[in-house]
């Protein structure tokens, strides 16, 4: 699941922003709770309406519109800021059982 979360945003800086960064970590929370964090920066144009990318079907590439909202749905905590012409970070965390 988190394999394929972290292709899912790696294959949109490709297709979107041409380069980035992902940084995985490892992190504890306030309750000993031990997990994956993973942080995907880029520099492109940036989500329009980030709400509206986080529904399943919507796409502007006219692909199936899964990526981010799947993304999401594999992870523990999913966040995306983005800001047009500012890049686009997304942070998800898999927390261990």
């Amino acid at each position: 699941m988190i394999a394929s979360a972290v292709y899912e945003v790696a294959r949109n800086i490709i297709d979107y922003a041409r380069s980035g960064e992902m940084i995985l970590s490892v992190v504890k929370n306030s309750n000993d709770r031990w997990g994956i964090e993973v942080v995907s920066r880029d520099r492109g144009p940036g989500i329009p309406n980030v709400s509206l990318a986080m529904e399943y079907g919507f796409s502007t590439s006219h692909g199936l519109g899964l990526g981010l909202p799947g993304s999401s749905r594999f992870m523990d905590e999913f966040y995306v800021e983005s800001g047009l012409s500012q890049g686009t970070t997304v942070t998800m965390r898999k927390w261990l059982p």
